[in-house]
């Protein structure tokens, strides 16, 4: 790689990390270019030339978002055994990640979805895609509890899924807003309960 390659690399990493800063500051919807050139030190053009337009850049920090979400949910829990073990890794890790008050752990869907439930438009379907991913892989991880037989073969995934976002959300209206240092330990208590009452009775211990 050249020098000269490595630099512009480089810029357009430190843009996409003031962004994503901003992003999880002030919400998606209120990401500028103008403003991202007075946090870099670059230039409005300059910033302009390497993230093209604002739509671009929305979705770049999304695509960037769900990147880092991945790696610290999604690919550890595969170390775990699959259905209710991975379940119950991924459900963990999401609450422990979402508690967490630092700003760079802001959970952009959910704050994106009350900032864009009333309009329509290319950034709200790509707020709703990255959430309908997300819930097809719960799904699909409470579907292999299913079949190993450790939820019952009634369970609506659909509605533990619901279930396990509810708890998720209120998590984050209470950490954030209430700043309710016991909250995280309250979700997990209810996420237990919430499970038990799923568990197939020759999945008991």
């Amino acid at each position: 790689m050249d020098t000269l390659t490595a630099k512009s690399e480089a810029t357009y990493a430190a843009i996409l990390e003031a962004a994503l800063d901003m992003a999880a500051t002030d919400g998606i919807g209120k990401l500028s270019l103008g403003e991202l050139a007075k946090r870099t030190g670059i230039s409005k053009s300059g910033v302009f030339s390497r993230v093209g337009s604002l739509e671009s850049l929305q979705e770049a920090v999304l695509d960037e978002y769900d990147r880092r979400f991945g790696a610290e949910i999604f690919l550890p829990s595969l170390q775990q055994p699959r259905g209710l073990p991975r379940l119950t890794a991924q459900v963990n890790a999401w609450a422990s990640r979402v508690a967490d008050e630092g700003l760079r752990n802001s959970c952009l869907y959910s704050a994106g979805a009350f900032e864009f439930d009333d309009q329509q438009g290319p950034l709200r379907d790509r707020l709703q895609q990255g959430v309908m991913a997300w819930r097809a892989s719960l799904r699909k991880t409470i579907l292999q509890a299913m079949e190993l037989g450790q939820l019952r073969p009634d369970t609506d995934p659909g509605q533990l899924v619901y279930e396990i976002y509810s708890l998720v959300v209120g998590l984050i209206h209470d950490t954030r807003f209430l700043h309710d240092d016991q909250t995280l330990r309250r979700m997990q208590r209810a996420f237990s309960r919430l499970i038990s009452t799923y568990k197939s009775f020759n999945d008991m211990a």
